[in-house]
């Protein structure tokens, strides 16, 4: 008998993602949808921030656990975890990026791609 295999939307696991950022009070959260461009890395960002390297690691450590909780999926790769200045986490399709304001403000990587779809979370 063949195995099902259950397919998740990345709608589902971009839920799941936000949940855990607001599980840790993450602010300034905001949804970068690149579908539609044709150089883009993957097809959504994630973008959020915390207020100190404690704060940024607690957000992402809860993204993780999260999404692992409910949906039963890791991400492939995360960095960033030593200083937690900014961890960007791996989904596939879906990269996630917590940030530090100050770091956040310098990458200023939700406006990288200016024709992309930003929806803000909070």
């Amino acid at each position: 008998m063949a195995k099902k295999v259950k397919v998740i939307e990345n709608e589902q696991i971009i839920d799941k993602i936000v949940e855990g950022i607001r599980e840790k009070k993450g602010k300034n959260i905001v949804v970068v949808n690149m579908q539609k461009l044709k150089e883009a890395p993957c097809s959504y960002f994630v973008i959020s921030e915390g207020d100190s390297n404690v704060h940024v690691s607690a957000i992402a450590s809860s993204i993780k656990d999260y999404v692992a909780e409910h949906i039963d999926i890791k991400p492939i790769a995360s960095m960033g975890f030593e200083n937690s200045e900014w961890i960007a986490m791996d989904y596939g399709q879906i990269i996630v990026h917590v940030f530090q304001r100050p770091a956040r403000e310098f990458y200023d990587i939700e406006h990288l791609w200016e024709d992309a779809e930003l929806i803000w979370m909070d």
